[in-house]
């Protein structure tokens, strides 16, 4: 299998290709930044800016399976800040979309929980999304991304699947999503900030994730126009997180509750059914041994994962 791979240098991204590469595949990475990661993935990867309309145009298609489009401003409340930023995303999504038009070649688009909003519902199933529960901009990027990939396959029959990432967590994140940033201040004990005192998310590993991705794309003209939820189905609590990671870092950290903050998503617990039935989708590895993984692998990154 052949896979061009945007958002190659990202986290998601890197534990792809190195599966993938592990699996001997081939790749074609596209980011905009090098992999500081795995000089193997770097050797494969084309460092370009997907918001130019022309930056795939050196990209090889013969032979090429299907593209993976991972690549996006993924911070949702830096979006909140600075809204021009889901511009960025929806470019990106286009222009990826018009390479594979170009050259009939299937599409796998990443998108988020973060389109369902903020609804009543204990599990939330792919069809609960509705364009007047958008909670920010990120989100209405990723909407507007969905709606693309299906005009796409209407239009001008592009085979494409769509799944919708929630919370994913692991090697090679140094972001400042939740769990990098709870185990650098509670590395320092430092005091851990929780928005949203009830506030519960469907915590994803990233090997489920990637796996989630493989599933897709193997089967992706046999599910195309699918959506599906990839994740680990099990809800946990910020105020839970904070706690096992003090814990498991032996640290001092107070914690202390604040109101949810703006343009956030304030519980989400996914409905697999759909990925399990027609993917083969099964997690594997649920949240309590997920998050000791990734603080060993932290730990064993730590001139990294501990900076600033």
């Amino acid at each position: 299998m052949r896979l061009v791979v945007t958002g190659s240098s990202g986290t998601i991204g890197t534990r792809l290709c190195e599966t993938l590469l592990a699996q001997k595949h081939d790749v074609v990475g596209v980011d905009r930044r090098p992999n500081a990661w795995n000089a193997e993935i770097q050797k494969l990867t084309v460092v370009r800016d997907l918001r130019d309309p022309h930056a795939l145009d050196d990209v090889p298609p013969d032979g090429v399976d299907a593209i993976v489009h991972l690549a996006a401003e993924a911070r949702v409340h830096d979006l909140v800040i600075d809204p021009s930023r889901a511009l960025d995303n929806m470019q990106t999504v286009f222009n990826a979309l018009e390479w594979s038009r170009k050259h009939s070649i299937p599409f796998l688009f990443a998108s988020s929980r973060e389109c369902y909003g903020n609804i009543d519902a204990d599990r939330y199933t792919e069809d609960r999304v509705r364009i007047e529960n958008c909670e920010s901009p990120y989100a209405a990027s990723k909407l507007t991304g969905e709606a693309l990939v299906h005009a796409y396959r209407r239009c001008y029959d592009l085979p494409s699947v769509i799944l919708r990432f929630s919370n994913v967590y692991g090697a090679y994140d140094t972001s400042n999503r939740v769990i990098p940033l709870f185990f650098r201040q509670a590395s320092r004990s430092e005091p851990l900030v929780i928005f949203g005192e009830e506030k519960c998310l469907d915590f994803t590993y990233i090997d489920d994730a990637v796996r989630g991705i493989l599933l897709a794309v193997g089967k992706i003209r046999d599910v195309s126009g699918g959506t599906f939820n990839i994740a680990c189905g099990q809800g946990t609590t910020l105020q839970k997180l904070a706690q096992v990671m003090c814990e498991l870092l032996h640290s001092g950290s107070s914690m202390s509750v604040k109101p949810s903050r703006v343009g956030e998503v304030f519980h989400y617990v996914a409905d697999i059914t759909a990925a399990r039935e027609r993917l083969g989708y099964e997690p594997t590895v649920p949240f309590d041994e997920g998050i000791v993984r990734t603080v060993e692998w932290y730990k064993a990154h730590a001139s990294v994962t501990t900076a600033a």
